[in-house]
């Protein structure tokens, strides 16, 4: 146990809580530890009690030393949300509880590791254009060393190799099972500037062309907003960069027109890894169809059922870095034993760093070179290898 408290157990108590879901009676129910007692201590009118606290530990399977252990102060007004209006407060404040705690890890593992921290070029003028966001998005590719007019075959990758970590969260039921109300939710992310460790967490959803945007997006918060965080409309920012890093300018003009149809949107789609709507988005943004052609293709989409369930399969990507990092630490199955030494519960740790499948499938040695060809997505739906590319991020 640390000599040094950085926050009071009654905090860490409150932030376990809201990490797991839990009411103070759920809490209770589930400890045997009075809910005045829970109460009183968050609020700090009661010293703790280890015994406890113990209790509390045990019952939720958190190691005792998480009411102990350091926390990272990520601010407030620079963490950024992907959300729709609809989201829960509830659930929001969940996942500020559940993001601060998997930053804390993730830096944890990153800094230990030695592990580059990301070269992103960032904004600081109080107003930022559109050409500027499209040269930042152009910038934003070179500092990841993609190419600067092909599509990008795997973001995460990308994102991982250029020091973004990538971590998936998923809120556990308090009775079992996933948390639907965190659908309205997209992702999150945070990055204190050159120096400091990146981490985008996303909520996986069934469409990969969803996800891709959501950290898209969310690399345009890190870029647009780390020095701006007081934007007048941060969200349609970083929904222009995220346009313009999945598909540059000229290759948009080059690709999209006027009288393109519905079909050949979906082609597009399958090439670019993008959804047709934000490439009907792009097209008018970048001025190659006009706004009376825009609403007419959003009119088709409807009547075809397109909004909601669009044609052709985007896979989805599968997050490597900090698995990697986790099992060269603690070994080929991590979870418990670096749950207690990270003060994190399993759960948590689970979620961040998931298994990737084709370790799940083979068990693979995590430093055999095999840990880092993980299935590549194509946005035909093939699955590719991609052994440099993994080789870079793990090297």
């Amino acid at each position: 146990m640390p000599t040094v408290l950085a926050a009071s157990p009654g905090e860490r108590l409150r932030t376990l809580r809201e990490l797991l879901g839990l009411t103070q009676a759920q809490l209770s129910k589930m400890s045997g530890v009075g809910a005045s007692w829970i109460s009183d201590v968050e609020r700090g009118y009661k010293d703790h009690d280890d015994a406890k606290l113990q209790m509390i530990a045990d019952a939720t399977e958190t190691p005792f030393g998480f009411f102990y252990v350091q926390p990272k102060s990520v601010p407030l007004d620079s963490l950024r949300f992907r959300k729709l209006a609809s989201a829960k407060r509830t659930v929001t404040k969940r996942v500020h509880a559940f993001y601060n705690e998997s930053y804390r890890v993730s830096e944890d593992m990153l800094t230990s590791e030695r592990y580059p921290t990301p070269p992103l070029p960032y904004a600081t003028a109080d107003e930022v254009t559109d050409e500027e966001i499209e040269e930042l998005a152009n910038v934003t590719r070179q500092a990841l060393r993609l190419a600067p007019d092909l599509p990008i075959p795997h973001l995460t990758r990308a994102l991982e190799r250029g020091g973004i970590a990538v971590a998936p969260i998923v809120l556990n039921d308090p009775a079992g099972g996933e948390e639907q109300t965190a659908s309205n939710h997209f992702g999150v992310s945070y990055w204190g500037g050159l120096g400091d460790v990146a981490l985008i967490g996303y909520f996986p959803g069934n469409s990969g062309d969803r996800d891709r945007f959501t950290l898209a997006h969310e690399v345009g918060h890190l870029v647009l907003h780390t020095f701006r965080p007081r934007a007048a409309d941060p969200e349609a920012e970083a929904n222009k960069f995220a346009s313009a890093l999945l598909v540059p300018r000229e290759r948009a003009v080059e690709a999209i027109s006027e009288r393109m149809t519905l079909t050949e949107y979906a082609r597009l789609k399958a090439n670019w890894g993008v959804s047709i709507q934000s490439l009907i988005m792009r097209g008018a943004a970048v001025g190659v169809i006009d706004e009376t052609r825009k609403r007419s293709l959003y009119v088709q989409l409807s009547q075809r059922g397109w909004r909601k369930q669009e044609p052709v399969h985007v896979g989805q990507e599968e997050p490597l870095l900090l698995w990697t990092l986790l099992t060269r630490q603690f070994g080929v199955k991590p979870y418990v034993h670096a749950a207690e030494k990270l003060s994190i519960p399993p759960t948590v740790l689970r979620s961040i760093a998931p298994t990737p499948e084709r370790a799940r499938a083979e068990s693979p040695n995590p430093s055999a070179s095999g840990v880092g060809q993980q299935n590549v997505v194509d946005f035909r739906s093939r699955k590719l290898r991609s052994k440099q590319d993994n080789a870079r991020m793990v090297q």
